[in-house]
């Protein structure tokens, strides 16, 4: 491919952590629809009959779709900062404790049918997704609420049953957005594709075969919050594969490339110094990881666990599969965010073959070990097969294991992976926000997002409750310090590497800079149109 100027804007850190004060209505380039490419899919069906309902969906790219029209009460800037309100106009801790959270709404406040939106909406909304409890365990991330109290039209106050000083945080995910309890039945999922709230657009779906085609987001003129939109409308386009994505982007049928792009592609783009496509490169949080299911015969021996986290060598693996785009990961919670320590480094060191034999000898574990990993075809990118392929050789050439892999799409792999089919599978992970407890409690904690058997007293009823009192995360420090070293000894999981987030764009296209935060939400308001260089 030809390709233009690499952009590296160093987004994370550098980017204030305000946005343009109340857009909505008074931004929008006009001009034709800004075209967006990924290679998300999904579908519906018998098993998964509402995937864009704020009370089921768990998954970075559902979320970017409910991100545009699902308003919350917070939401998260641009760049790495704490979360702003959004429908609300002001939020806060009323109490010393970190359990007693007020909200006021903003005045005016209505979805975008024209109907009010009060302070009874959003206890319902909070309510309905506690109460329905969806399999994918979203609700898992409103756990700390106790009640929600109203106070007239525009005071909400959370009563939370601990302290949980990330709790703005999780008031800007989707899982709090506020619907509307028209179109949202109290005790039952939506069903299908239609998808209606309060956020700066509006969104139609397209469909074919029960398969989510395109979304077109149309600015909606009644949005009251903190985003300045940029655009009238954008559609989003879900490709078969990144190939595909790529040859659209050329032919100029997209204007827009993002996730998941070949390491390939980057390559190609990065190298580029002409044409009419820039690559922009922005810090990211993304992580990739090997789970377990720490009941199943094959891996329900620690030593058998622990021999594989000895034996990995990430930096081979990154370097052979993703070169520059990732670095190798040595804890859960990744380099960038406040608690962040290389545990599994510090507790196995460099790979080693022979510190891998002694454990399993000292189990009575008889080798080789017979293993099949399984990973998703479809779900993270086309480079995923060969980095199985990269883990299976190391294990193998190590003489102690004798492992297959095996892929499924993503439907099929996230089934099965819930009902505990796979004793060990590979998995990524994209912050709901940007604190160390996003990466921490959805593995560890009561209701984890893996279904895993994997249980840890002391994590879940000491040390998380007290990482989340602290407001100050520098002060919790120490309390995740413990819980990743926790974690690298009785390995219910490994992490693999930490990746670099990408997006590409035809010239004419503004504020792809600012496209995804540090969380990968997209914010398609940023997008624009320009004078093409």
């Amino acid at each position: 491919m030809n390709r233009k100027t690499l952009v590296l804007p160093a987004v994370v850190g550098l980017l204030a952590p305000v946005l343009a004060a109340c857009g909505g209505s008074d931004g929008g380039s006009g001009g034709d629809a800004i075209v967006v490419g990924t290679t998300d899919r999904f579908s519906a069906s018998e098993e998964t009959p509402a995937p864009l309902d704020p009370a089921y969906a768990y998954d970075v790219g559902l979320w970017n779709v409910l991100r545009q029209t699902t308003q919350t009460l917070m939401t998260q800037p641009r760049g790495d900062g704490e979360p702003v309100p959004d429908a609300a106009e002001k939020c806060g801790f009323t109490d010393t404790g970190n359990e007693r959270y007020a909200c006021t709404l903003r005045d005016g406040l209505k979805f975008a049918n024209g109907d009010a939106i009060t302070a009874q909406d959003v206890k319902y909304s909070i309510e309905r997704a506690l109460a329905i409890k969806a399999d994918t365990e979203v609700a898992t991330l409103l756990s700390t609420v106790d009640t929600v109290e109203t106070q007239g039209d525009r005071e909400v106050i959370f009563h939370l049953k601990t302290a949980d000083a990330t709790f703005p945080y999780k008031l800007s995910t989707p899982v709090a957005g506020i619907v509307n309890p028209k179109q949202y039945p109290k005790d039952k999922l939506r069903d299908g594709w239609e998808l209606d709230g309060s956020g700066p657009y509006t969104m139609k779906a397209e469909v074919k075969n029960n398969e989510l085609t395109k979304a077109v987001f149309t600015k909606n003129p009644d949005y009251k919050g903190s985003v300045e939109v940029n655009n009238d409308k954008v559609e989003m386009v879900f490709f078969d594969d990144a190939d595909a994505m790529g040859t659209a982007i050329e032919k100029g049928d997209i204007d827009v490339m993002t996730r998941a792009m070949t390491p390939k592609q980057v390559q190609q783009l990065a190298r580029a110094t002409d044409g009419d496509v820039d690559l922009v490169e922005v810090s990211g949080l993304e992580i990739r990881y090997l789970g377990f299911n720490t009941e199943a015969p094959e891996v329900k021996d620690k030593a058998v666990r622990k021999a594989m986290a000895q034996l990995i060598n990430r930096s081979e693996l990154v370097s052979t599969v993703y070169g520059s785009q990732a670095q190798p990961l040595y804890s859960m919670v990744p380099a960038g965010i406040t608690g962040h320590s290389n545990s599994f480094f510090n507790t196995y060191g460099d790979p080693s073959v022979d510190k891998a034999k002694v454990m399993l000898e000292d189990a009575d574990v008889t080798t080789p070990v017979k293993l099949t990993l399984n990973y998703t075809t479809d779900h993270y990118g086309a480079a995923t097969k060969q980095e199985f392929e990269q883990i299976q050789k190391q294990l193998n050439d190590s003489g102690l294991f004798d492992v297959d892999i095996e892929g499924a799409p993503w439907t099929k792999f996230r089934k099965a992976e819930l009902n505990r089919q796979y004793a060990a599978f590979g998995m990524g992970w994209f912050p709901d926000f940007p604190d160390a407890d996003s990466f921490i409690a959805p593995f560890l904690d009561k209701g984890n997002t893996l279904n895993s058997p994997y249980q840890n007293s002391d994590i879940i009823n000491k040390l998380i409750p007290e990482s989340r009192g602290e407001a100050d995360r520098l002060s919790a420090v120490d309390v995740l310090t413990d819980i990743q070293d926790i974690t690298a000894e009785d390995v219910p999981l490994i992490p693999l590497w930490q990746g670099k987030q990408y997006v590409a764009t035809r010239d004419d296209v503004t504020g792809a800079a600012y496209l995804l935060n540090a969380s990968s939400t997209l914010q398609l308001w940023e997008l624009g149109r320009g004078v093409s260089g």
